[in-house]
């Protein structure tokens, strides 16, 4: 059960196993068979980085629908949202680090909210996520968070099918991809209706293919 108090002092949940097992095998080869290079996005990708286009496969497409992500989601957002973008992400042999950094919101905090579905078992070795708790909603007076500060950053770790969900406000990042083990995902975006307008602007920089007119209501959904 997703605690309502907990999830938005801490600004995500880890839901385990959230994917059913049967589905994995067929997400892993959509997966595969998506990725293209850097150069064929409208927008270079990083190079230490497999990047999948996906976004018009039925089955994940049922993954972000799944009602357990859109009933967190519509916790955190608040209001009426909308699925803007997914695409598949998997660090490389010695790749995908990055620095401690927010996504940040648009118009308000919490009109976005990521979700990171893993298709591989993931941790430390292979470039698992890394958040720092409670970082999303800074408090008055709160100096500016140190990007480079470690200390408080909390090292995921978990099985294929988890799909972690957040508040694109928290502070998080992936790491190194030590050993070169898969660590295959879904980036999932979703917006606050009242910005459609603006993820028009910019889909087809994202290659977004899928339709994207479905509204869904946080009303719909309830936390389990």
């Amino acid at each position: 059960m997703t605690d309502r108090e907990q999830l938005h002092r801490e600004g995500y949940v880890l839901l385990r196993r959230a994917i059913p097992t049967e589905w994995l095998d067929d997400l892993r080869a959509v997966f595969d068979a998506g990725v293209k290079p850097s150069d064929q996005w409208p927008v270079p990708r990083g190079m230490d980085w497999r990047h999948s286009l996906l976004d018009t496969d039925s089955k994940v497409q049922a993954v972000c629908r799944l009602p357990e992500v859109l009933a967190v989601v519509g916790e955190l957002i608040g209001e009426r949202f909308f699925l803007s973008h997914v695409e598949g992400r998997d660090p490389l042999a010695g790749g995908g680090h990055q620095q401690l950094h927010r996504d940040l919101s648009a118009q308000r905090p919490g009109d976005i909210v990521s979700a990171l579905a893993y298709f591989d078992d993931y941790g430390p070795e292979n470039g698992a996520t890394r958040i720092v708790p409670g970082s999303h909603r800074p408090g008055q007076g709160e100096p500016p968070f140190d990007f480079n500060d470690e200390s408080r950053s909390v090292q995921l770790s978990g099985s294929a099918g988890d799909i972690l969900v957040f508040d694109v406000d928290l502070v998080h990042a992936a790491s190194l991809n030590a050993i070169g083990a898969p660590r295959r995902t879904l980036l999932i975006s979703y917006f606050s209706e009242p910005l459609y307008a603006s993820h028009l602007e910019t889909a087809s920089l994202r290659n977004v293919r899928m339709d994207t007119t479905d509204r869904f209501d946080p009303s719909d959904f309830s936390l389990r």
